[in-house]
């Protein structure tokens, strides 16, 4: 008889290690998933070599030159709510400074998704000015793999300025102050 009474404890206690391996193991994958998950819903920032470039003349506002960035296929990262670098040619005075005193939210891009900047290549109002042909434009911090891009017209070039980069090409439009 007694070993009729020892079989039940047994059994419980078999059935309590069987349950904390059961719970450990599930924890374990529980955490090795949310783990897995966290790092592929990472997006890293865009390098310019991410990216595709096209500039568009826009008459809006006095007329500004739209550039369009695109990842380019298989890439996904975000772009900053900040300005973009961009000269139109080697010295200072051909560098853009921001049109916006505030960062504007970030732009996750991948697919067809796009983010806008607007570049105003003249702020003043003087007969002043370089012409130029190409922009150099690159992702702030990426200056030195900037991309040349040629200008879908001469601009006269005089204080340059350009905003953030934005998820709609309205909110892109360089108004002049």
């Amino acid at each position: 008889m007694r070993s009729r009474f020892a079989a039940p404890s047994a059994r419980l206690a078999l059935a309590a290690v069987a349950a904390v391996a059961v719970t450990a193991t599930a924890a374990g994958t529980a955490t090795a998933t949310a783990t897995a998950d966290s790092r592929s819903a990472t997006v890293r920032a865009c390098a310019t070599k991410d990216l595709s470039f096209k500039v568009s003349l826009k008459t809006q506002a006095g007329g500004y030159y739209l550039v369009t960035a695109r990842a380019k296929s298989g890439v996904t990262c975000y772009l900053e709510g900040v300005f973009p670098s961009a000269s139109f040619g080697s010295s200072a005075d051909t560098e853009v400074a921001p049109a916006e005193h505030a960062v504007s939210d970030r732009v996750t891009l991948s697919g067809s998704t796009a983010a806008y900047a607007g570049i105003n290549p003249k702020t003043t109002n003087n007969d002043f000015g370089k012409e130029f042909d190409f922009l150099h434009l690159s992702v702030a911090g990426d200056e030195i793999n900037a991309v040349t891009l040629a200008l879908p017209e001469t601009a006269t070039v005089d204080r340059p300025v350009a905003t953030n980069w934005h998820a709609d090409p309205a909110d892109a439009v360089p108004f002049a102050n």
